[in-house]
This record gives structure tokens, C-alpha cells and sequence, in this order.
């Protein structure tokens, strides 16, 4: 499989605000970053959303 750099939404997860996600999903794009996953997070209100992505 070739990697064109284009990440690919595989998943989302909306939860509750809570600020120690930042550091959730900083931890988990150092670590699998060798898998080929990136996870990404929005604040949008009260609501957080989790998105993992493929590259």
C-alpha cells in the first residue's frame, strides 16, 4: 500500500469537555504514530470530539 500523505477519517467519538484529552491524544500520536494513525481533537461548546485518521 502506498502512502499518498492524505489522511483518512476512520472513526469519530463525541464526548463531554474535558481538557486532559489534549494530552490523550498527544500521547497516543506519539506512541502509534508508527501504525500509520493520527488522532485529532475539536472543541466545539461543551462537546469534544476524538477523530482517528490512516495514513
Amino acid at each position: 500500500m502506498q502512502n499518498t500523505g492524505k489522511l483518512e477519517l476512520k472513526s469519530t467519538l463525541e464526548v463531554e469537555s474535558n481538557l486532559e484529552l489534549y494530552r490523550v491524544v498527544d500521547f497516543l500520536n506519539k506512541n502509534l504514530k508508527d501504525k500509520n494513525l493520527t488522532f485529532g481533537l475539536t472543541k466545539k461548546g461543551s462537546k469534544m470530539t476524538v477523530s482517528i485518521y490512516e495514513t
